[in-house]
């Protein structure tokens, strides 16, 4: 079967094909610097294999595999360029959700290829992922939070700030990109809502409640200032995820909470404790912005234990 409509230059090179998806994916679809880092080291890992496999006698870089070498292999060998890849991937012992991960990038740079009408079909489509096993989020008791929140000494202006923070954070239950992100003009107090940019540039309103919302006031007040970043670090500027995860941990150490607790807990300590109240999942999962139910519906397995307990206490025949 022929894939390819049109020969490629002999003058360009496999990295001039991955540079340009990897362009389209930060310009048009709004891609995170991390993810774009992970597509180009996958990609680069797959055109490495396929050197060593088809060219193994030229020790030769990525940036030397020509897309008219790629293109002609492509359509030679369509049905096993993945599938090998994939099973030489298995073979290595990795995991399957770095399995899954690998050929989504894959098929996703196919895609772009074909978008192009360099080739004809995605030989990544005829490839099935790996099915990954869905780990149940960790997430931390309402008393844990209470306990967390409640150790805030926000007597000081980054004591105010930190309460904000968090208090924020377990709110609306966003990002901590999405959070670091935030400018103070991006919260409406009157309706109490925050606008939200998430991934893919997409916006979208969270609800906020009312002690995150006097959290950010008494801080923004003690500050003095207006500045547009919502939270600022010592030195007046945006505050960063990483300084957001430390301060975190700092919190944690010092009320002994005994428990190691991630920004992404309190994501999914938002969440569970909205489903285990009865919020409907279709409303939790245009808060925390997922594209599909299906990840939201994660969160219906922690609270599993709290369904028995209620069957136990109400079922007449339990």
């Amino acid at each position: 079967m022929g894939m390819g409509r049109h020969q490629a230059d002999h003058g360009n090179t496999m990295i001039t094909l991955i540079q340009s998806f990897l362009d389209i994916l930060e310009a048009e679809k709004g891609c995170s610097p991390h993810t774009i880092t992970a597509y180009k080291s996958d990609l680069n890992e797959y055109i490495n294999y396929l050197e060593k496999r088809y060219e193994p006698e030229k020790d030769c870089k990525p940036e030397f595999l020509t897309d008219d070498f790629f293109m002609q292999l492509v359509r030679q060998d369509y049905k096993t360029i993945v599938r090998d890849y994939m099973a030489h991937l298995a073979g290595t012992g990795i995991k399957k959700s770095s399995m899954a991960r690998k050929l989504s990038a894959l098929k996703s740079f196919f895609n772009s290829l074909v978008q192009k009408q360099m080739i004809d079909v995605n030989p990544a489509d005829m490839v099935p992922p790996p099915k990954v096993p869905r780990k149940i989020p960790d997430f931390l008791t309402v008393d844990d939070i209470f306990f967390l929140l409640d150790s805030i000494e926000a007597d000081s202006l980054l004591g105010k700030r930190n309460l904000a923070i968090f208090e924020t954070f377990y709110s609306t239950g966003v990002r901590i990109s999405e959070l670091a992100a935030l400018d103070f003009n991006d919260i409406d107090f009157d309706k109490q809502f925050i606008k939200i940019m998430g991934k893919g540039r997409k916006e979208r309103l969270v609800p906020v409640g009312q002690k995150a919302l006097q959290a950010i006031l008494q801080y923004r007040h003690m500050l003095g200032h207006r500045f547009e970043p919502l939270f600022l670090n010592k030195n007046l500027t945006r505050l960063t995820v990483r300084s957001i995860r430390r301060i975190l941990e700092k919190i944690v150490l010092d009320c002994s909470l005994r428990i190691h607790v991630s920004p992404h807990m309190l994501r999914h300590s938002f969440a569970t404790h909205m489903l285990d109240a009865g919020a409907d999942l279709r409303g939790i999962q245009e808060i925390l912005g997922h594209e599909s139910l299906s990840t939201t519906q994660i969160y219906t397995h922690v609270t599993i234990d709290k369904l028995m307990e209620v069957y136990d206490k109400a079922h007449p025949r339990s």
